[in-house]
């Protein structure tokens, strides 16, 4: 096992470029400033994204959201998205860091498809607008929205998933790790009984989305 003694460090710009290079002319300028056509088809099909925040002193989360595709994401214009908040943990620390620092990540995924698409921009939580009741799903208004200022849109390439194989089924190992309720058992709450953990973890779980 090796120590951090051992370790080279990149303490600065010049050593990290010398290391992987500079990127070629295409992959530097493909940044847009705003949503195209495309960009609006791909957010129309994206069913998950992750949202990076950082607070005031850069601590950092990284959220993943999830809801059928075409409801994921309200297009407000072309520099302009909104995304749901549904019933959750109620930990939103990724809202806490937005209230500090409002600069954001997000990276939208398609089912089978390792190229995604990535915006960076500054986010608002919004209590209540008009557009809110155009988010319902299953007849559920959201909680919030949190509307996205776009400072820069872009598509990234599948390098990722190409090396990890995750839409290949033959990969996938979901019995690698013991089920959700026994993990809640084990790190959250150890004094409940694991069969009542299962049942809630269960398919009535899904119930509790909207």
């Amino acid at each position: 096992m090796s120590v951090p003694g051992e370790w080279t460090e990149i303490t600065d710009d010049a050593a990290l470029t010398a290391l992987v290079g500079e990127p070629v002319a295409r992959v530097r300028e493909k940044v847009r400033p705003a949503l195209t056509a495309l960009d609006r088809d791909w957010l129309a099909a994206s069913a998950f994204c992750v949202v990076a925040t950082a607070d005031a002193e850069g601590n950092c989360d990284a959220s993943p959201k999830g809801d059928p595709a075409g409801d994921l994401v309200y297009v407000l214009d072309d520099r302009t998205i909104a995304l749901a908040e549904r019933p959750g943990n109620r930990r939103v620390d990724g809202y806490r860091n937005i209230l500090r620092n409002p600069h954001v990540g997000l990276i939208f995924v398609i089912a089978g498809r390792g190229d995604t698409l990535r915006v960076n921009g500054r986010a608002r939580l919004i209590a209540d607008a008009p557009f809110l009741d155009e988010m319902a799903v299953r007849g559920r208004r959201p909680i919030m929205a949190l509307v996205v200022e776009i400072d820069e849109v872009f598509h990234h390439c599948s390098k990722a998933f190409l090396r990890s194989k995750l839409w290949r089924p033959a990969t996938w190992r979901p019995d690698a790790v013991p089920e959700r309720a026994v993990i809640a058992k084990a790190m959250e709450r150890p004094d409940d009984d694991l069969s009542e953990l299962q049942r809630y973890y269960g398919p009535s779980y899904a119930e509790k989305l909207y």
